[in-house]
């Protein structure tokens, strides 16, 4: 699988560049984005950073296809969007956006769309979205997309802070659309 660029109106979904490596490391520094990833190398120094950036813009082994969220006019970098554990028709999906991006419902564009082009182009059966069942935004964000609440897994995940929470597991069909 072979990285690529989406373009939706007010968004530019892109493959990750070593020149982001600055601003994924100041972004896993910020509060909201450090509590709910555990991803602590990128935080810690510009080689972390430029390794996560790596890893995400090499899609060689077909077990994940991750996106930048960029402005569409300056390519400047507004969050990340990933399909991780592609397996046998399955996948989750995981994002974040930096805090300037937020409350404009950037998070819910690049869901819906790396959910249809993941239905689409990878004919992908069902595709899962978990988050921390305190993390509301990540809730609306699950809701508007159309992914049902399916339960609720107790102590399922340690997030950034090292601490267990009880996370949400909602998910989206192919049939669903």
């Amino acid at each position: 699988m072979e990285p690529l660029e989406i373009s939706v109106p007010g968004l530019l979904l892109r493959s990750w560049e070593l020149t982001d490596a600055a601003e994924v490391m100041a972004a896993m520094r910020e509060p909201a984005i450090a509590q709910w990833n555990s991803t602590p190398s990128a935080a810690v120094g510009m080689e972390g950073a430029r390794e996560w950036v790596r890893r995400r813009a090499d899609w060689s082994s077909g077990d994940h296809a991750s996106f930048a969220l960029a402005d569409p006019s300056t390519r400047a970098l507004l969050g990340s969007i990933s399909l991780h554990r592609i397996y046998d028709g399955d996948a989750s999906i995981g994002y974040w956006t930096v805090a300037p991006a937020r409350g404009r419902g950037l998070a819910t564009l690049a869901v819906a769309t790396v959910t249809g082009w993941a239905f689409q182009r990878l004919n992908l059966h069902r595709i899962e979205l978990c988050h921390a069942v305190v993390n509301r935004g990540s809730c609306r964000v699950a809701e508007k997309t159309g992914y049902a609440l399916e339960g609720t897994l107790r102590e399922s995940h340690r997030y950034g802070d090292k601490q267990r929470y009880d996370e949400h597991l909602h998910a989206r069909l192919a049939t669903d659309e």
